[in-house]
């Protein structure tokens, strides 16, 4: 088990903290962002768009962007609503949720804007 690498995320160091899975790879770009959105949309899943200030990002409870995009299809429509959530709240950070209404829960959730760390 010595293979794997153990992440110094702490507190007290804004700079190493991880927020979900993919803040654990490198960044996405545009078009890798783009591919996640098609992935929800391919799936059927309702995507979302949640903020929230650097400081309480592991807070349980986000504030939502306008309600979910329930039955939307359109990528570019759902990238424009995370670039408005993202121009409105510039210091915040910006989720894109997939909820996947089978099973009642979130299929993805990533962190597509990061507000400015504040040390």
């Amino acid at each position: 088990m010595s293979d794997v690498q153990d992440y110094q995320s702490q507190l007290s160091d804004p700079n190493s903290r991880k927020f979900e899975t993919f803040s654990y790879l490198p960044a996405m770009d545009e078009a890798a962002i783009r591919k996640q959105v098609e992935y929800i949309v391919s799936r059927g899943w309702n995507p979302a768009v949640e903020h929230t200030e650097p400081e309480n990002a592991f807070d349980h409870y986000w504030y939502m962007w306008k309600l979910p995009m329930f039955g939307e299809t359109d990528v570019d429509r759902i990238l424009g609503e995370a670039e408005a959530c993202h121009k409105a709240h510039p210091g915040h950070h910006v989720r894109l949720i997939g909820y996947d209404n089978y099973a009642q829960s979130q299929g993805t959730a990533m962190v597509i804007f990061r507000g400015p760390i504040k040390v």
